[in-house]
């Protein structure tokens, strides 16, 4: 198979695996057979495309031209290859994950969950493969609706509302800013083609720059850069393996994704580094970063901290692509991979604790490392990255943003980790304490030991997945390192 038709094939193929799933729906083993094959697939699929796009080779597909300089066009570069390969290899996962979940707490509707969740990675793939910002806008709207379904899935009046919030508040974001912005830059500079070093030099001035990457920050919503972020909290309604997509395998890395590739791909960094005023949406960034971990040293819910903590991890990745240094930019893609392993972790532990403890809120979970160790290690070792400590991949994603910072003498950056590690310990940590070293308030209503065997089984890969990142992340930061040697 062609490279061009492997990429039909990334978008295809889920699309496939829905119809398969809803024609099977009478049959759960069948459905979720589909499920499984179809996400092992996708995801052997996108490893085909590693030896082209490593090579080099231009991984190009053109649909249709409707304007000049405006077209549907794919083409899958090394930042879209690792987006494309974390996306179909936490699919897989989270599809393992879910058959335990959906069963264990009784969720209702399986077969219409298991049909959006593929569309929704359909949409995910072709965000990964846009060749520029039309098509990828196309795709990043499948994605925003597609996902609404498994928000509203419980379909009481919690869902109803917090899907109001999800689909108002990235709509408005999208068609409001992201799309005004798509269409400046056509405009601009006759062309929405991601071209390594940017194509915006020399076609707007420096305020006008800073304009248009403040409406392409707030516009992409689902990087939930503050005051962008209500819908990520409210979609908290949602079973959790919809959780784990959204913060982890699709929505919100579409969403940081996209501002990385925009600040590569459309403005550059050189460009953007003679645009002073680009600085204020560091400070934002770094605002969000600190103000979103406050907010979750609040939190009683273990989902809703999670929320909050994810809010703040994707800010390390808008602000580490907006330092504009290269070290940092390589942190940027780092931290995309890092937070994704880590948090699906984080999501993986809390779900596997309601199904078989029925628990919910931070101060349920005395004593309940002792009846559920390998979750509880498990939740260790992802609240560990999200703090930065060594051996996980979180540390080396901070590494690498810090030695951006140093690069680019950007103390604000660097005092505002400080500030973001301090407060990730402060929220994680007591959660680590009381499951392992506090006695159980009241006995449990019920006898309980680890959540069902698939749970398990992901959670626990996913885990290996942030201690092994720590150790073999060099195919990433070679990658990156690669973009931007081009792009210079």
């Amino acid at each position: 198979m062609s490279p061009a038709m492997l990429i039909v094939a990334l978008i295809v193929t889920p699309l496939l695996g829905a119809l398969a799933v809803g024609l099977l729906g009478r049959w759960p083993n069948l459905r979720e057979t589909a499920t499984l094959v179809t996400a092992a697939t996708l995801f052997g699929l996108a490893t085909q495309l590693i030896g082209p796009v490593v090579n080099r080779y231009d991984v190009a597909l053109e649909v249709i031209e409707i304007l000049p300089g405006l077209a549907i066009t794919f083409r899958l570069e090394p930042l879209g290859l690792i987006f494309a390969l974390l996306a179909s290899l936490l699919w897989f996962v989270t599809s393992v994950y879910a058959i335990g979940y959906m069963r264990g707490a009784k969720e209702p509707r399986h077969t219409s969950f298991y049909v959006f969740f593929a569309i929704a990675i359909s949409g995910a793939m072709g965000v990964a493969t846009a060749g520029n910002l039309l098509t990828l806008f196309i795709f990043y709207e499948v994605l925003t609706i597609s996902t609404w379904p498994l928000v509203t899935h419980k379909q009481n009046d919690a869902a109803r509302a917090g899907g109001r919030t999800y689909l108002g508040i990235l709509l408005f974001t999208s068609i409001g800013l992201l799309l005004p912005a798509i269409i400046w830059t056509w405009m601009a500079a006759g062309t929405t083609d991601f071209t390594p070093g940017g194509i915006l030099f020399g076609t707007l001035g420096p305020t006008e720059a800073a304009i248009l990457l403040t409406l392409f920050v707030l516009g992409i919503g689902k990087a939930a850069v503050m005051p962008m972020h209500r819908w990520l909290p409210a979609a908290m309604v949602a079973p959790t393996p919809v959780s784990a997509l959204l913060h982890a395998v699709a929505v919100v890395k579409a969403g940081v994704f996209t501002i990385t590739k925009v600040v590569i791909y459309i403005f550059g960094l050189d460009f953007l580094a003679n645009v002073p005023l680009e600085q204020w949406l560091v400070y934002l960034a770094g605002f969000t970063v600190v103000a979103a971990s406050i907010i979750a040293l609040k939190q009683v819910e273990l989902k809703r901290m999670l929320a909050y903590s994810t809010i703040s991890q994707l800010s390390y990745i808008v602000l580490a692509a907006l330092v504009l240094a290269p070290f940092a930019e390589i942190g940027a893609a780092v931290h995309i991979v890092a937070h994704a392993f880590g948090k699906i972790t984080l999501f993986f532990c809390a779900g596997a604790i309601y199904v078989a403890s029925k628990k919910t809120r931070l101060d349920e979970i005395r004593g309940i490392g002792r009846r559920m160790p390998w979750t509880m290690v498990a939740f260790t070792i992802g609240a560990v990255s999200m703090i930065g400590v060594p051996p996980t991949a979180g540390f080396v994603s901070k590494w690498y943003i810090i030695a951006g910072a140093f690069q680019v003498d950007n103390y604000f950056t660097l005092v505002v980790l400080m500030l973001s590690t301090g407060l990730n310990a402060a929220y994680f940590l007591p959660i680590v304490f009381r499951a392992f070293f506090r006695d159980e308030d009241v006995p449990p209503k019920v006898e309980h030991g680890e959540a069902p065997w698939p749970m398990v089984a992901a959670l626990t890969f996913t885990a290996a997945l942030v201690i092994l990142f720590f150790a073999f992340n060099g195919p990433i930061v070679d990658i990156e390192s690669r973009i931007l040697e081009v792009g210079q």
